[in-house]
């Protein structure tokens, strides 16, 4: 299941790509985010492998993010593990002016070995999609209040 979007940022690119880079930023536009360890690797660096802690009150998400590419201000792609799936992540980032940047974002999931995962993905596959595109949403408005 592959999901592609983009949306529009008033800031210049630079900007962009560097809220997008800084780890310290993701509690502001990823929901229930907690924390960022890395385990190895040099951070934000291809090869760096982090953990990733999330939690909604109710249940606590950790996922292992590996770096596969990183060409900030321009792309950024990742593999992200979790239990229950694996998904891919391409960013890229394109100036439409002086002060405008199009966020072009891919996500793809790659495996899903869980029945309650799987199920949504096949009978709501919007949830995925949602989800990533709030998040967007949410990136967008942090990084214009900048």
């Amino acid at each position: 299941m592959k999901i592609k979007g983009s949306i529009d940022i008033s800031q210049p690119k630079s900007m962009v790509a560097k809220l997008f880079a800084d780890p310290g930023n993701l509690k502001e536009y990823q929901d229930g985010f907690v924390k960022k360890e890395l385990i190895s690797g040099s951070e934000g660096q291809e090869g760096a492998v982090s953990k990733m802690y999330y939690s909604d009150g109710k249940r606590d998400m950790l996922l292992t993010e590996t770096i596969t590419s990183n060409r900030l201000p321009d792309s950024f792609e990742a593999f992200y593990h979790h239990e229950h799936m694996d998904n891919t992540m391409k960013c890229t980032f394109s100036s439409l002016s002086e002060n405008q940047t199009r966020y072009d974002y891919e996500f793809e999931y790659t495996r899903i070995n869980w029945v309650m995962p799987k199920l949504m993905a096949i009978l709501f596959p919007g949830i995925y999609r949602k989800q990533g595109e709030k998040w967007m949403r949410q990136f967008k408005e942090f990084a214009e209040k900048q």
